[in-house]
């Protein structure tokens, strides 16, 4: 399919008319794959965020479907929440000449890219709580990766053995956003947003049981900080890695800006 680039490019060399060219920006808003999913396909070029595809609640089939015509017309889609019977299904494709298909077996995710990631020189961290919170920690580092940042991962540094953390944050010095997953309490992303000038995303996780279990007290705990930060919803590990990355690429290329006009 030709990119919006492409289509504006030869307009203005007069190779289509007006007409023409509108016909096929209009082509370019989704793609249809028979009759279960129209496909947002030009979302990265509105946006700069990849499509994810959920696999959970899908067919394998339809998944498989789905998943190669976003690789076919966008070059890159990550999928998300993929069981066994989904990653058979998609390792079962036939991939484009020079596609890759990556699993990230933690994170229970797939990215499949059409060539090389082009790295942005954003820096995204990104901290859990507990190893039970890992899971989700990684889906938001295989997305920020996926939108070309460097991410820098800490993990199992929570607040019942609170020294643990601040080595990670030495580390973490000079990242342009950062992603603090935390299931129980959910008290770690007010603690790090306390330490840090970078904008702190907090991301609560399922895990704890009892009252406010299930990431409810963790959602409730971030929503009530005093310390400034955002909070996405419970698990949303792609919605906070996206975030994250978005930071990270915006002030990515104004410092590219500025140093191009010195």
């Amino acid at each position: 399919m030709t990119g919006l680039r492409d289509i504006l490019e030869r307009l203005s060399r007069g190779e289509m008319d007006l007409d023409e060219a509108l016909s096929y920006i209009r082509l370019l808003s989704y793609r249809e794959v028979g009759s279960i999913a129209k496909i947002d396909h030009r979302r990265e070029d509105r946006i700069d965020v990849p499509e994810a595809v959920l696999a959970e609640g899908k067919r394998p089939e339809d998944l498989a479907r789905i998943v190669l015509a976003h690789l076919e017309s966008a070059g890159k889609v990550i999928v998300t929440r993929v069981s066994a019977d989904h990653l058979n299904a998609l390792r079962s494709m036939d991939l484009p000449e020079g596609a890759e298909m990556v699993w990230y077996e933690h994170a229970k995710a797939v990215l499949l890219k059409a060539g090389q990631l082009e790295r942005t020189g954003g820096r995204v961290g990104v901290l859990s709580a507990g190893t039970a919170d890992i899971p989700v920690a990684e889906e938001a580092r295989v997305t920020a990766e996926a939108m070309g940042c460097e991410v820098l991962t800490e993990y199992d540094v929570g607040v019942a053995g609170i020294h643990r953390l601040f080595p990670a944050m030495e580390r973490m010095a000079g990242v342009d956003a950062m992603v603090v997953a935390a299931g129980r309490e959910g008290t770690l992303p007010a603690v790090v947003a306390g330490l840090t000038d970078a904008p702190v995303i907090g991301l609560p996780v399922s895990t704890g049981y009892g009252a406010g279990g299930n990431g409810i007290a963790a959602l409730l705990s971030m929503l009530q900080s005093c310390s400034v930060l955002a909070v996405v919803n419970i698990d949303a590990g792609f919605v906070a890695g996206a975030f994250a990355a978005r930071i990270a690429n915006r002030i990515a290329r104004r410092k590219l800006s500025g140093a191009e006009q010195h």
